[in-house]
């Protein structure tokens, strides 16, 4: 067994700290996201859609989706949103949100002589990156060979004691900066929980890593 200079205290403690962070997934899981603009069409629109039923523009006519096409994807979403003529609002499906609907309305259009870019979605949430992403991104330029006295990844006698008072102050000292580490290790677009999954990434490879 290789020597450790740490109190039995802090070794404890930090292992206990290891047992209960291995347990918590570095990142939320992901919400099922929003169907695509044919995954839409397939299961909604086309039932008036692909036939033309109730005066419908059937998808693949260009005569019929030419006038519509010059509206715009604005025109043709709150039409769709409000509902037209025999379509009712949101195709009948209220559960669509507005993304899936432009999404739908830019398929149909694209696939009746259009060439519309792709819709953004600008209210989905960002996927948050795992600590150990985060770490190969940025935090290996300093702990890997414990540059400016970081202490080293897979160093077990360096993590213990910072693990002393707990993960939450290890954390902060990470998000404010400590000593020649900039405040979020120089990385100003990490959030509060990428922080978090960096720093138990780190901690959880130098206590585990000697025996």
């Amino acid at each position: 067994m290789s020597h450790i200079n740490a109190p039995k205290p802090l070794i404890i403690t930090a292992i206990a700290l290891a047992i209960s962070l291995a347990v918590l997934p570095e990142a939320a899981q992901a919400k099922a996201g929003e169907r695509s603009g044919k995954e839409v069409v397939d299961a909604v629109c086309a039932k008036c859609h692909a036939s033309g039923a109730n005066g419908a523009p059937k998808i693949g006519d260009k005569q019929a989706w030419s006038p519509r096409e010059e509206r715009g994807l604005g025109g043709l979403t709150q039409s769709a949103l409000k509902g037209i003529r025999k379509m009712p609002a949101h195709g009948g499906n209220p559960a669509l949100s507005d993304f899936e609907i432009q999404s739908a309305i830019t398929y149909m259009v694209n696939q009746s002589g259009g060439h519309w870019t792709a819709p953004t979605n600008k209210s989905a949430k960002i996927a948050e990156r795992t600590g150990k992403d985060v770490v190969h991104e940025q935090c290996v330029k300093c702990h890997q060979t414990g540059v400016n006295g970081a202490p080293k990844i897979g160093d077990r006698a360096a993590w213990i004691p910072r693990g002393a008072n707990g993960m939450d102050a290890l954390v902060r000292s990470a998000i404010n900066g400590h000593g020649g580490m900039p405040a979020r290790g120089g990385m100003a677009d990490l959030t509060d929980a990428e922080m978090r999954n960096a720093v138990i990434y780190m901690f959880n490879q130098g206590i585990t890593v000697a025996k």
